[in-house]
């Protein structure tokens, strides 16, 4: 098994957390795993991306062009990423700000209100693990059990205490994915 990955969209959105999430997470499955981070000098409200490797076996490369999933958060990485998803892949895109939807027919494409979700949590902050959280119900390429130590791992100590808020948003993004359009045939 090897899942080739893209996370995009503002910087800010917590992209690259999720992706650093997965790769933490993988390797706790002593999976094979490339993390790499792209991003401008913005940071915050500039573009930035992460593609994520998980492999069962040795990761040649970590550079992709292609890629099995893409999760996609703004517009710009919707122009951007949509046209290199492999046929038979998945994009998984929140609604909040797009104003043109993926248009793909070989591809599954899944739609997430996340945004909406995180603001009636009272919470915009857990909206990357409500994203991380429908990508897992879809993908399920690690347990949320060492997604959780993953996120244990990468957040300071000093957060430690919003863990339980971040399974709970995981598992509403597992609640609220839903299948926009499937490949045809």
């Amino acid at each position: 098994m090897t899942e080739e990955l893209i996370i995009a969209g503002f910087g800010g959105q917590g992209v690259l957390s999720m992706g650093k999430i997965l790769a933490y997470s993988g390797l706790m499955e002593d999976k094979e795993v490339s993390w790499m981070p792209s991003y401008g000098p913005e940071q915050r409200g500039g573009t930035a991306n992460v593609s994520v490797i998980i492999s069962d076996n040795r990761v040649s490369s970590p550079v992709l062009n292609s890629f099995d999933t893409a999760i996609i958060l703004n517009q710009q990485s919707m122009d951007k990423f949509e046209s290199q998803v492999k046929p038979g892949g998945i994009l998984i895109y929140d609604s909040y700000g797009m104003h043109k939807p993926p248009t793909r027919k070989d591809i599954n494409i899944y739609k997430m209100e996340a945004m909406d979700a995180a603001m009636a949590m009272d919470n915009t902050k857990a909206f990357n693990m409500i994203i991380l959280g429908g990508y897992l119900k879809i993908k399920p390429i690690v347990t949320l059990h060492n997604v959780l130590l993953g996120l244990k791992k990468s957040l300071p100590e000093r957060h430690h205490r919003l863990l339980p808020m971040n399974e709970k948003a995981i598992l509403k993004g597992m609640e609220i994915i839903q299948l926009v359009s499937g490949m045809e045939g």
